[in-house]
């Protein structure tokens, strides 16, 4: 089972403009996101994915092509400029990222699954704490 990450959509207004973004990368092939460290367990994450945090909930998630070094010594995250909705998830902020182990990872919504991202953030919050999403 692949190891993931999760990362505040630091920026993004709401899950949809988080969508924007990563599509915007699409005719590049890869969304890119710099960390200042390699992870150690940079192995285990094939096949893995990037799970994004807004408002406190984990609301989707972006597959991991890969890791490069960048031109300043820094390293990228390379995505798949898509984001994957997953179940509503409470997760508290943090700064950069964190691992997340595969048992652990929200599934994936299947097609009925339209609109929970244009939610508002405080209404997902307060339906996923009650189970709902």
């Amino acid at each position: 089972m692949p190891l993931h990450m999760t990362k505040i959509a630091f920026m993004s207004e709401s899950p949809d403009t988080l969508r924007a973004w990563l599509e915007s990368h699409d005719g590049q092939g890869e969304a890119r996101l710099t960390t200042r460290y390699l992870p150690k367990r940079v192995a285990e994450m094939t096949g893995g994915s990037l799970y994004w945090i807004h408002s406190h909930i984990i609301v989707g998630r972006s597959p991991i092509i890969g890791f490069a070094p960048t031109p300043e010594g820094r390293h990228w995250i390379r995505l798949e400029p898509r984001l994957i909705p997953v179940e509503a998830r409470p997760k508290r902020a943090h700064q950069g990222w964190r691992y997340l182990e595969g048992k652990d990872a929200p599934a994936d919504l299947g097609g009925d699954a339209v609109g929970v991202d244009t939610m508002p953030p405080a209404m997902l919050s307060e339906l996923a704490r009650l189970g709902l999403v």
